[in-house]
C-alpha cells in the first residue's frame, strides 16, 4: 500500500525544484497523489477496509490543503501541478 524507497526517490527527483529538494509543495503532493494511487488500488480489492478508506480520506484532504497553499503562492506552478500529475480541478 505505500510507496518503496526506490519509487519516493524517483518522483522526488521528478518533482524537485531544486537539488536536495523534499519538502516543497510540489515534491509533497507528488508523493501524496503516489501513495493515494496505490491506496486506491488496495481498495478496489478489499472493498470493506473500512480504516485504510479512512487513512485515504485523510490523505486527500492533506493534498488538497497543500494545493490550495499552492494556488495561493504562484498559479503557474499551480497549474503546471496539476497538469503534470493529471488531477483534475
Amino acid at each position: 500500500m505505500s510507496i518503496t524507497a526506490d519509487r519516493k526517490q524517483e518522483v522526488v527527483k521528478e518533482y524537485a525544484t531544486k537539488d536536495g529538494d523534499t519538502g516543497s509543495p510540489e515534491v509533497q503532493v507528488a508523493i501524496l497523489s503516489e501513495r493515494i494511487k496505490n491506496l486506491t488500488d488496495h481498495l478496489k480489492t478489499h472493498a470493506k477496509d473500512n480504516h485504510s478508506r479512512r487513512g485515504l480520506l485523510m490523505m486527500v484532504g492533506q493534498r488538497r490543503r497543500m494545493l490550495d497553499y499552492l494556488k495561493g503562492k504562484s498559479q503557474g506552478r499551480y497549474k503546471s501541478l496539476i497538469k503534470s500529475l493529471g488531477l483534475r480541478r
